[in-house]
């Protein structure tokens, strides 16, 4: 596959997260409780998914700027992730709101930088 394509399909990855992102938003904003483990797991993992091919094509292709500015932007989401699902959601604890926010924006950002770079 080439670079554009490798690009195109990271930022499809990226919108299936994002929007089992907004289901977990609705429920934990809606429902003021945690959304299903379940769902959060299947969130990471597609994201995941779209990170590894994002990280592979930077490393191994020459992607541009806006790309690599968007993995940055991106792996601060995940970091912020991981610390939602772990530090918090597996220990039973609310997610607060304002990271759930920081990190849907952060996310929207590398994204956006992604599509900005097709």
């Amino acid at each position: 596959m080439d670079t554009q394509t490798i690009l195109f399909v990271a930022c499809v990855l990226f919108g299936v997260a994002a929007a089992g992102g907004i289901v977990m938003a609705l429920i934990r904003v809606g429902k003021k409780a945690n959304p299903p483990h379940w769902i959060a797991m299947l969130h990471g993992f597609i994201a995941a998914a779209g990170m590894t091919l994002l990280a592979y094509v930077t490393i191994f292709s020459h992607v541009p700027d806006m790309a690599q500015i968007g993995l940055l932007a991106l792996l601060l989401a995940a970091i912020g992730g991981v610390w939602m699902n772990l530090g918090r959601h597996q220990k039973g604890v609310l997610i607060p709101n304002a990271i759930m926010i920081g990190h849907a924006l952060v996310a929207v950002v590398g994204v956006a930088l992604l599509l900005l770079a097709l």
